[in-house]
């Protein structure tokens, strides 16, 4: 149950958090909560999730992150997959369906299921690279 924490009344995910939308749940701490997919791309798709409400990574306190990634994995090994990707998108153009952070943990059994994803590199510009690792460590 949500203590202390910020929740959306109209979120889907701050919604099962609190009980009112059932979710085959897999995992549930103080601050994270982790569940199967139910529009999965694999067998064993699952979500890992914050209890602590916020749109985008940069959001959630770093204190409310701190399981995500441990849960990712304990969610991988249990599933049994060999491969499989961890994902985790912001904002709509970068896929993301749902206004609350969630990682996934997609396993990948084959070439037609789980994460299909393109790769667009682009050509090394190397002086930019090195004006953008300077403009990037200047605000860190």
């Amino acid at each position: 149950m949500i203590r202390n924490m910020a929740s959306s009344a109209t979120c889907i995910f701050c919604k099962i958090i609190k009980g009112e939308i059932p979710c085959f749940k897999l995992v549930e701490t103080e601050k994270t909560l982790a569940f199967l997919d139910i529009q999965p791309l694999s067998r064993g798709h699952a979500l890992v999730i914050p209890k602590h409400h916020g749109d985008k990574l940069a959001d959630i306190p770093d204190d409310s992150l701190a399981e995500l990634l441990p849960i990712a994995k304990k969610l991988a090994i249990a599933s049994g997959a060999v491969d499989y990707n961890i994902l985790q998108n912001n904002g709509k153009l970068a896929h993301q369906e749902v206004g609350h952070v969630h990682v996934h943990m997609i396993p990948k059994p084959n070439e037609k299921e789980g994460l299909i994803i393109g790769w667009p590199q682009q050509a090394t510009d190397f002086e930019a690279l090195k004006k953008l690792h300077a403009e990037i460590k200047e605000k860190l």
